[in-house]
């Protein structure tokens, strides 16, 4: 009984750590994008997304893009929308994913972000949930789509 006891805790042990490993797997891309996107290095942040059709959901316009080029077309609106509004030195702060659902090769996964930036010289905050959708296949984890649910953006304080 205890030998049945000791093999059954060894398995929730090793199956505790494996889970954490697939959710920092699964949760590595997601960060590769945010940094990237920090550093201002667009190739590390494209690296982060899954080849083909890319979906897009964001607060700027045209709002959505979606197909291969999607991750490229939205980078090129963000920064005119930016250029358009006096928008500078965005940052994206995030905490660890607050829900995470696999199955198979799927993942789903919930991040609360930070975005702060100035507009015209004033410094903005913009609380944030970014919903993401990733797939694994021989490249690894990799994003599918995301979406940006914010509250509007307010001055920071």
């Amino acid at each position: 009984m205890q030998k049945s006891l000791a093999v059954l805790l060894t398995f929730i042990v090793l199956a505790a750590g494996a889970q954490a490993e697939d959710q920092s797997a699964i949760a590595a891309p997601i960060r590769q994008l945010f940094d990237g996107f920090n550093r201002g290095d667009p190739k590390s942040a494209l690296a982060a997304y899954d080849e083909g059709d890319i979906t897009i959901i964001d607060e700027i316009p045209p709002f959505r893009w979606r197909g291969r080029g999607a991750p490229m077309a939205w980078a090129a609106d963000y920064q005119a929308h930016a250029r358009a509004r006096g928008i500078a030195g965005g940052t994206v702060t995030y905490d660890e994913p607050t829900r995470i659902e696999t199955l198979g090769q799927r993942a789903y996964v919930v991040v609360p972000t930070v975005s702060l930036y100035a507009r015209q010289g004033q410094p903005i905050r913009e609380e944030a949930q970014v919903t993401f959708v990733l797939r694994h296949s021989a490249r690894g984890w990799k994003i599918g789509s995301w979406t940006w649910t914010g509250v509007p953006p307010h001055p920071a304080p």
